[in-house]
C-alpha cells in the first residue's frame, strides 16, 4: 500500500476512536482470569463473533482445562502472517467491580486494559480498517487468540508452534516497552532446589543433627552468584520454605527459583551450572529439578529488518517508532525460537502490566492499529 493508502487507514481509524474505547471497555468487562474456563470462554464466543463479522472463517479449539482457543483464517494457505494475542488475564472474576474501568485524561485503566485487551482491539480495528477501505490483503493471514499465556501457554503451545510454522512471520500484540516494539526477550528457565539432612533436638542433641536450612543456605549464595548483569543473565531464588519449629534442627528445606538469559547459549550455561550443584555437608543430599521453560527471542537479523519496515511505515505516516527489549517473556520467545521472524510488542502504549495501575493510552489505539494495518499489506 502506497503511503496515502496508509495514511488513510490511519485517518479512518482515528475517526472510530471513540468506538476503539469502546470495544476495548467492552473488553475489559468481560473478565477472563485463566483459571477461570467459563469466563475465558464468554469472552472468547464475543470475540469469534467480532471474528465472523470481518469475515474471518472462524474456528473454535476446545480445551479440557482452560479456555478454548480460538482462531480466525482469511485467505487460508502457505505463507502470510500469523496474529497472536491473549484472552486471558491475571485478575480474578470480580475486580471490576471493585475496580470499575475509568478514563483520565488519555489514559484508560481498567483491568487487563494493557495486557492485553488493548493488543486485541488494535488486531480486530486493523482488520476492520482494511475491510472498511477495501484493501484487505490477498494474502494468508490467521488471528490465533490464545487462553493460557499467563501460565505459559502450555495448553495452546501446540497450536502456536503450528501457526507460527505454517506463516512467514509473526505479529505479537503484547503491550511495548515504552512504546517501543519489543524485538528481543529473555528467556526463562525454573528450578526447584531440596535439601535434606537430619533432624534433632535442637537443645539435647544439637551435634546430631544436620541443619537443611544451614546447606541450602549455602546453595541460595551460589545460586544468586551467577547473575551476571553484563551478559543479562539473571538468578532469583524467590521462595524459601523448610524447617517445622524452632527447638528442631531442620530435615528439609526448599527454594525456587527463576531464571531470564538473553541468549539460548547463556541459558544452556546457566542451566549446567544449576544442576552441577553439590551438597556442602558431607551427609547432606541435594535434589535439584527444573529447567529450560521459555526460550529466549534473540534479535535475529530477519527480525531487525521486519523492525525497521515497520518503522519506515511509522515514520510516514508521522509515528515515532522504537524498538526495545525485556525481560518478560511471551508466546513471541516460542515462535522466534522456531526460526520464524517475530514482531512482538504490537498492542496498546501503556503501563501497569499485572497491577493496579494499568492503564492504556487511549491515543495509541489508531495508531498501533494503523502500523499493523501497513504491515500487514506488507511484502515480507
Amino acid at each position: 500500500m502506497t503511503a496515502a493508502g496508509n495514511q488513510r487507514v490511519l485517518t479512518f481509524l482515528s475517526d472510530h476512536i471513540d468506538d476503539m474505547v469502546r470495544d476495548l471497555r467492552r473488553f475489559i468487562e468481560l473478565e477472563s482470569p485463566t483459571s477461570c474456563k467459563p469466563a475465558v470462554d464468554a469472552f472468547g464466543a464475543a470475540l469469534a463473533a467480532e471474528l465472523r463479522g470481518l469475515g474471518g472463517a472462524v474456528e473454535v479449539i476446545p480445551k479440557a482445562e482452560v479456555g478454548d482457543v480460538i482462531r480466525a483464517r482469511w485467505n487460508p494457505g502457505a505463507g502470510g502472517v500469523a496474529i497472536l494475542s491473549h484472552m486471558d488475564t491475571v485478575w480474578d472474576v470480580g475486580t471490576v467491580a471493585g475496580r470499575p474501568t475509568r478514563i483520565e485524561g488519555d489514559r484508560i485503566y481498567g483491568v487487563g486494559a494493557m495486557d492485553m485487551k488493548g493488543g486485541i482491539v488494535i488486531a480486530l480495528w486493523a482488520l476492520r480498517a482494511l475491510r472498511e477501505l477495501g484493501c484487505f490483503p490477498q494474502r494468508p493471514i490467521t488471528y490465533l487468540l490464545n487462553s493460557d499465556e499467563e501460565t505459559g501457554s502450555r495448553h495452546s503451545a501446540a497450536e502456536i508452534e503450528a501457526e507460527a510454522l505454517a506463516h512467514k512471520v509473526v505479529f505479537v500484540t503484547e503491550p511495548p516497552q515504552d512504546g517501543a516494539y519489543k524485538t528481543e526477550r529473555k528467556g526463562v528457565s525454573h528450578y526447584t532446589i531440596t535439601a535434606k539432612g537430619r533432624a534433632a533436638h535442637s537443645g539435647a542433641d544439637h551435634a546430631r543433627g544436620i541443619n537443611a536450612i544451614e546447606e541450602m543456605a549455602h546453595q541460595i549464595l551460589a545460586v544468586q552468584a551467577l547473575t551476571n548483569y553484563d551478559i543479562g543473565t539473571t538468578a532469583n531464588v524467590g521462595v524459601i520454605s523448610g524447617g517445622t519449629r524452632p527447638n528442631v534442627v531442620p530435615a528439609e528445606a526448599r527454594v525456587e527459583i527463576n531464571v531470564r538469559a538473553t541468549s539460548k547459549v547463556n541459558q544452556q550455561a546457566i542451566h549446567e551450572q544449576i544442576m552441577a550443584l553439590k551438597a556442602r555437608h558431607p551427609e547432606a543430599k541435594l535434589m535439584v529439578e527444573g529447567g529450560v521453560g521459555v526460550p529466549p527471542m534473540e534479535r535475529t537479523p530477519a527480525i531487525a529488518a521486519l523492525f525497521k519496515r515497520a518503522q519506515t511505515l511509522a515514520a510516514e505516516m508521522g509515528i515515532a517508532l522504537e524498538e526495545g527489549s525485556t525481560g518478560g517473556g511471551s508466546d513471541g520467545n516460542k515462535t522466534a525460537a522456531l526460526g520464524v521472524p517475530t514482531l512482538d510488542g504490537m498492542g496498546i502504549v501503556g503501563d501497569g502490566g499485572h497491577a493496579v495501575t494499568e492503564y492504556g493510552e487511549i491515543s495509541s489505539l489508531p495508531e498501533r492499529a494503523a502500523i499493523m494495518a501497513a504491515m500487514l499489506r506488507e511484502r515480507l
